[in-house]
């Protein structure tokens, strides 16, 4: 699909995933608007830098006749917008159908899990541009180094972050999916721990290779598809920060925790099955500076 001349209206434009998907359509050349009920989201400030002006609440005289309405599970059948855009006949996407649109666009590196999405998926951002890489991505938070939530560098990998909370990560085309972990949560959509491992399984069977913990309950959800895992079982801890070996090359990480080192050593495998140079790879993220609102230092005391 041409997205030039395109027309998106995103109903709730002012969220992490909806805001990045209305930047990244604006730089394919699409006629972007939007709506948001919280006038003070961080992300309407990168939007209109972006030429995109959001309208203030939900109300039908805010949608364009001629548009694709874009929303969430979280808008309701009876928002306003949506009613109007049903009342015209005009076409409504979920964001995950737009997201998985994109992934079609380019080779998709997709990170889910149960926990460390967001801080995996900007480590993958963070440590392909110091390898020299610079990828698209979509990401639900700020990449710090960016400064932005989602960008369309011009490399050639498209990074993601694939949100289980919904089944909308099944709606994507990975090349490489990452499992960070997976366990029962969201219980408005999972009933069971085997639920949870079934959409996973769904998943990781939509990628070409998988990036995986090395947990045997993990592994096994990849059948006999190409899998690379991951672990670090004894990472060196300090208060800011951590070191370890991964594949033969030291990596210091300047966020604290056991579980960021198992973070970066996710990062750091599909950045190499991405072709990235590991060594290039892991020194990037000496200086990461973690994702927005994810383990982010906000001042110190005395």
């Amino acid at each position: 699909m041409d997205w030039h001349g395109r027309k998106l209206h995103f109903v709730g434009i002012g969220g992490a995933g909806m805001s990045g998907l209305a930047l990244v359509a604006r730089a394919l050349g699409a006629e972007v608007t939007g709506s948001d009920r919280a006038a003070d989201s961080p992300y309407l400030t990168r939007l209109r830098a972006a030429g995109i002006e959001p309208s203030a609440g939900h109300a039908a005289e805010h949608v364009p006749a001629d548009a694709e309405v874009v929303v969430s599970t979280a808008i309701a059948p009876a928002n306003p917008e949506r009613a109007i855009a049903r009342e015209r006949g005009q076409p409504e996407l979920h964001r995950a159908d737009l997201l998985g649109e994109l992934t079609r666009l380019r080779p998709t590196l997709a990170v889910s899990g149960t926990h460390g999405k967001t801080t995996t998926s900007s480590m993958v951002v963070h440590a392909l541009r110091g390898a020299g890489m610079d990828p698209a991505y979509l990401v639900g938070g700020e990449v710090r180094s960016t400064g932005s939530n989602a960008g369309w560098g011009t490399g050639e990998w498209l990074v993601v972050e694939a949100d289980e909370s919904d089944r909308s990560l099944l709606k994507l085309s990975p090349r490489i999916a990452v499992l960070t972990n997976a366990e029962l949560d969201h219980h408005d959509t999972y009933a069971s721990q085997r639920d949870v491992d079934a959409t996973f399984r769904a998943f990781l069977e939509l990628a070409e290779q998988s990036v995986i913990w090395d947990r045997p309950e993990l592994v096994a959800l990849a059948g006999d598809r190409p899998v690379a895992t991951y672990d670090v079982p004894a990472p060196e801890l300090r208060p800011g920060g951590s070191s370890f070996e991964l594949d033969g090359v030291r990596v210091d990480l300047p966020v604290p925790g056991v579980h960021n080192a198992l973070n970066a050593a996710a990062a750091l495998t599909a950045c190499r099955l991405a072709g990235a140079d590991p060594a290039r790879a892991a020194a990037a993220l000496a200086d990461f500076a973690c994702a927005g609102r994810r383990f982010e230092a906000l001042g110190a005391t005395a």
